[in-house]
């Protein structure tokens, strides 16, 4: 039975979707993934003491904003007094040519969570089902899940990748979408650009598929294989890009969404038409013609995660084989043991549950970093 909520209704009975997404505390605890130590509730509440704790918990670049983002951000606080109508635009013309669309196929939002939580809110509201991988960054499904919503899962495979092949088998007469994410978070693994085009074509045939593809610029160009191609002839696809994350501009809240038309405008209607600020903006279209920050950013991440891999093989410990800026790997003992000791050295992680253990995600930070964290990390779990 689908629920009917309009936009005005929408907007009087949840919360806000813009300036940072505001989450109830069942859902910010479906989120987190039990256990919690008080350092992430401290940072999740902004706890001014965490703030020289090293942040290994939000797969943040330790590099950026690129110096381009930093003046542009600063020229364009001139325009901070009016809305950003004009430059909204601007960006999605620069972004539709990159990904070789008409502009009318670009959605901006306050970063590709919003996007996230507009789609979930969309399609939940319908009612049925929505399929994913488990374990994959959940606020799509969370957010379906509070508009009554079904989530299915498919645990990923031995290699912690997606399990295509089984998706498309768990996809069910009332799903109403379905989402990939390649590369994955929390895990960094990658599957082949064929096997995920084939699977989309597919999936799309029979209901929307939803590609998050947030950590792609983390791979080496050659590599760096979007389904973007598959939206021009197909309504039925649609794929969320961020700046969040080889960018550097994870603060500044800007990403954006490729669909036709009225895709969009379906998953609009529950967003602001403006989210994006004048200074996100200014900085996500300098920062898109800064390839050798990002560049420079894809050496160094690479450096400091064999940091954390070596240290794993030496210890036999087993993990997916990542090649964005998070390692997922399996908790040596109790996970919320971990998390306090270390925070007690002074360091972030996040501990997932999938198949009844407790997993260590681990976001890439500087060399010094996962140099200095590897050492906590061996002592605390000795």
């Amino acid at each position: 039975m689908k629920t009917q909520l309009n936009r005005r209704d929408w907007f009087k009975s949840t919360l806000a979707l813009t300036a940072g997404i505001a989450l109830t505390s069942s859902l910010t605890k479906e989120l987190m993934a039990a256990p919690l130590s008080e350092a992430e509730r401290s940072f999740f509440g902004l706890k001014t003491s965490d703030a020289q704790k090293v942040r290994l918990n939000s797969n943040e670049n330790p590099y950026g904003p690129s110096e381009k983002a930093k003046k542009a951000v600063m020229e364009s606080l001139s325009r901070g007094n009016r809305y950003a109508f004009n430059e909204l635009e601007e960006l999605k013309k620069i972004i539709a040519t990159k990904e070789g669309v008409d502009a009318s196929y670009i959605l901006l939002g306050a970063g590709s969570g919003e996007l996230l939580v507009q789609t979930g809110i969309a399609y939940g509201l319908e009612g049925g089902r929505v399929l994913s991988a488990y374990p994959t960054f959940p606020l799509l499904m969370n957010y379906a899940q509070q508009m009554k919503a079904a989530w299915d899962k498919v645990d990923l495979n031995e290699k912690l990748e997606h399990n295509y092949e089984a998706l498309a088998s768990a996809i069910k007469s009332d799903t109403r979408l379905v989402f990939s994410c390649n590369p994955n978070n929390p895990t960094g693994t990658v599957v082949s650009d064929s096997i995920v085009r084939g699977f989309c074509e597919e999936a799309s045939k029979k209901t929307l598929v939803y590609a998050d593809e947030a950590y792609l610029e983390f791979l080496d160009p050659s590599q760096q294989k979007s389904m973007v191609s598959l939206v021009q002839n197909n309504p039925n696809v649609v794929v969320s890009k961020t700046f969040s994350k080889i960018y550097g501009l994870a603060g500044l809240r800007i990403g954006y969404l490729v669909g036709q038309p009225d895709t969009l405008k379906k998953i609009a209607q529950y967003g602001d038409t403006i989210s994006p600020s004048q200074t996100a903006l200014a900085a996500a279209k300098a920062s898109l013609g800064d390839e050798d920050f990002m560049k420079l950013t894809r050496e160094k991440n690479s450096i400091a995660r064999k940091v954390l891999t070596d240290y794993l093989d030496q210890k036999k410990i087993f993990y997916g084989k990542s090649l964005t800026n998070v390692v997922l790997f399996p908790a040596p003992k109790d996970g919320k043991k971990i998390l306090s000791q270390l925070d007690e050295k002074g360091f972030l992680i996040r501990i997932w549950d999938y198949q009844g253990k407790e997993w260590c995600r681990v976001s890439i930070g500087t060399q010094d970093e996962m140099k200095n964290f590897v050492r906590a990390f061996d002592e605390v779990v000795a």
